[in-house]
């Protein structure tokens, strides 16, 4: 009987081994067949990513040429106001004057070089003097909360209607002013 029950019991095990390594290669199926999804989902996400940012790229890189330009039209109206200076205050026409030619250098340099080059620039710009550029961006913040709240309290002030009666401006700008008739 002990041959028969080891008989049973290998032929059982086997059966175990056997369905045992169908498990495994169904995991393994399995597996790489999530993995071809993962890898086509990827491929999938890059591409989509690729002709969303060749365009947005190229958008980038025509206002950088357009940036370009304006400040080169911007450098030659200074060097317009250094040649309109030269007779009255030669001194300060080389003064803009230089300015201008650094300017111009500066646009020519803006010209050559795409926008991932400009952000890469302004990042180690950035790396190398952070107290700088924080300084700047604290002063432009400043200037352009003084523009906005400046123009709109300039806004607020021109809705009042007008006095009905020319005196009666008078009598609200203050009690203890006299108007002659």
């Amino acid at each position: 009987m002990s041959s028969q029950q080891s008989g049973h019991g290998s032929g059982g095990r086997s059966g175990e081994v056997a369905s045992a390594g169908k498990g495994s290669r169904s995991g393994n199926m399995a597996s790489d067949a999530a993995t071809k999804i993962s890898n086509a989902a990827q491929q999938t996400a890059s591409n989509a990513a690729s002709n969303v940012t060749h365009p947005v790229k190229d958008l980038l890189n025509n206002q950088v040429g357009s940036g370009a330009q304006l400040v080169g039209h911007f450098a030659n109206s200074a060097k317009r106001a250094a040649e309109d200076l030269e007779q009255n205050a030669p001194q300060l026409a080389g003064v803009v004057r230089g300015v201008a030619d650094r300017i111009e250098s500066f646009a020519e340099n803006m010209r050559a070089q795409s926008a991932d080059d400009l952000l890469r620039a302004t990042s180690d710009f950035t790396k190398r003097q952070p107290a700088l550029v924080f300084g700047l961006a604290a002063l432009g913040g400043f200037f352009i909360f003084r523009t906005l709240k400046a123009s709109f309290s300039g806004k607020s002030s021109s809705t009042h209607a007008p006095p009905a009666h020319p005196y009666e401006a008078g009598r609200d700008e203050g009690a203890g002013q006299h108007h002659r008739v």
